[in-house]
């Protein structure tokens, strides 16, 4: 049987219980937080920078990769708190000029290869029954929001899909969807 390729949203709060408890818990958690609540790609969320934060608006400036569609998008509540917990921790690291919101320990963006590791030790320390990577809570992102019965054209501009192909993924398996069709 294949793997799932994504998390559900028991699978994402397991990890992000776990994360907040690591040795860098605050900026694992704020980034775990920011990739599923945003729908980031890992490489998104490396690339990401202070500057794409505007924390008196509320909101985050998202450049897509693979030639998705850019955004702004309002930070959720369940973020912000988070983010500025990371943000008071960063600015004591000596390399709080670099652009990048999620510094390492060696003082420069986190890696790809980073992330993955990070998110395969909390996904075991979280009890988890597969191995977590990175794109599932992208994909966790996009089932959530299906699952909360958010439209298909708002969930492609969400996750900066040009191709609607690429979103009804999350809304196929939804059978919220089918509640009330009956009730005329």
């Amino acid at each position: 049987m294949n793997q799932r390729k994504y998390l559900t949203r028991s699978e994402v709060n397991k990890i992000l219980c776990a994360a907040a408890f690591g040795k860098h818990g605050t900026r694992d958690a704020c980034l775990f937080r920011l990739c599923f609540y945003h729908g980031l790609r890992v490489s998104e969320a490396c690339k990401l920078q202070v500057s794409d934060l505007d924390l008196n608006q509320r909101v985050i400036y998202i450049r897509r990769l693979k030639n998705g569609l850019s955004t702004i998008q309002p930070l959720t509540e369940d973020v912000i708190p988070f983010l500025q917990a990371w943000l008071q921790v960063r600015n004591t690291y000596r390399a709080v000029k670099e652009p990048w919101v999620f510094l390492s320990q060696k003082q420069c963006a986190l890696s790809r290869q980073q992330v993955y590791s990070l998110l395969r030790q909390y996904g075991e320390r979280a009890g988890l029954a597969i191995v977590p990577h990175p794109h599932m809570l992208r994909h966790a992102c996009g089932y959530a929001l299906a699952d909360l019965g958010v439209d298909t054209r708002l969930i492609q501009d969400y996750l900066g899909h040009r191709n609607i192909r690429h979103t009804v993924i999350y809304t196929a398996s939804n059978a919220q969807r089918f509640y009330g069709v009956w009730q005329k």
